[in-house]
């Protein structure tokens, strides 16, 4: 079997890549513009909205806020305090709440502004561009809202990074990241959706474990995790009891992260890319059967295609992406045919 999965993964890029998408992506369509990137966005739940975390253009802020977007009037509003930091927004099953992680509390916020637009000048002048690291700042906490941001409410408060949460598909629980437990410790927690009665999910100390996402039917979790190789994420799953944690496909010269769950409970989109080699990897999208490990490469663009997620229905997929290689990652969606094997 991993030879089989081997051989779809190395497979050569097409020269045509528009027509090797096309038997899975259709009708592909760029949904954000105004903003200097955007990206890792959900669906609410009817599909007729979506929410995402940006860049405001001459905000003073060059961090993420949260924003939410309907899909038929386009129309976009800014739903996070605006301040700090903010990062993996998702809507409540029923669509009548959202969450987000943000730190917007911390006293220091925007000390941090200047830091960051001096090393943006300091890259430029220099022609580089900066590896993507992500910081896990301690002073994250998960908050809920009304979909318009209305009513924010604190759902986490412990000491240390609490982020990266979804719901149960019946909204009674938060999976979510944290390293309350020590700084090197990012494991999974799952809690009541009032932020109560937190109970750890993962047991992998000193290593991250994160990105988590039920399944549709409720009886697991999947996620992403560097336990093997630091900083080269696989993907594993595990039932909501905490029981068969398990790899899937693992490759530890890829990077094989943020997997999202389609509409069967069985299979998942993610992305993935070979780190090793001196090239820069690019990232595309890949469909698996999380029961037998196949995998089928599923998007062939020249820039990077990350952060994949399905409508309810898993007819449309919408994702994060450069598409040329060149231009700010922005949010995509298509309509989507899943591949027929494996």
């Amino acid at each position: 079997m991993y030879a089989i999965i081997l051989g779809l993964i190395l497979g050569a890029d097409p020269d045509n890549w528009q027509s090797s998408e096309q038997p899975y992506l259709k009708n592909i369509t760029q949904l954000t513009s105004s903003f200097v990137r955007a990206g890792e966005g959900y669906f609410s739940p009817d599909a007729n909205n979506i929410i995402f975390q940006a860049e405001e253009k001459e905000s003073g802020n060059p961090f993420y806020q949260i924003f939410s977007m309907n899909l038929t009037s386009k129309k976009i509003m800014r739903v996070s305090p605006g301040l700090g930091k903010t990062t993996c927004s998702y809507f409540s099953p029923d669509g009548g709440k959202i969450i987000f992680a943000s730190s917007h509390l911390d006293p220091k916020a925007k000390e941090y502004y200047g830091e960051e637009y001096k090393l943006r000048d300091e890259e430029k002048k220099a022609g580089k561009r900066r590896t993507y690291k992500w910081d896990f700042d301690p002073a994250m906490d998960i908050f809920e809202a009304n979909p318009d941001g209305s009513s924010l409410k604190r759902l986490t408060d412990s000491p240390g990074y609490d982020a990266e949460a979804s719901y149960s598909p019946d909204g009674k629980s938060i999976v979510f990241c944290s390293n309350r437990s020590g700084p090197e410790n990012l494991e999974l927690y799952i809690m009541d959706s009032d932020g109560k009665n937190v109970r750890k999910l993962t047991n992998a100390p000193g290593c991250y474990n994160g990105g988590p996402f039920f399944s549709p039917d409720g009886k697991r979790v999947i996620f992403r995790t560097d336990r093997k190789k630091k900083d080269h994420l696989q993907i594993h799953v595990i039932d909501v009891d905490g029981k068969n944690d398990r790899t899937l496909a693992e490759n530890l010269s890829w990077v094989q992260w943020c997997p999202y769950w389609y509409s069967d409970s069985r299979h998942i989109v993610f992305a993935a890319a070979d780190h090793s080699t001196m090239m820069r990897p690019n990232y595309d999208l890949y469909w698996m059967d999380v029961d037998s490990g196949k995998q089928q490469r599923i998007s062939f663009a020249p820039g990077a295609d990350i952060l994949p997620v399905f409508t309810k229905d898993g007819k449309k997929i919408m994702w994060t992406s450069t598409r040329d290689g060149r231009s700010p990652a922005q949010l995509y969606i298509a309509d989507f045919f899943p591949p027929k094997t494996p």
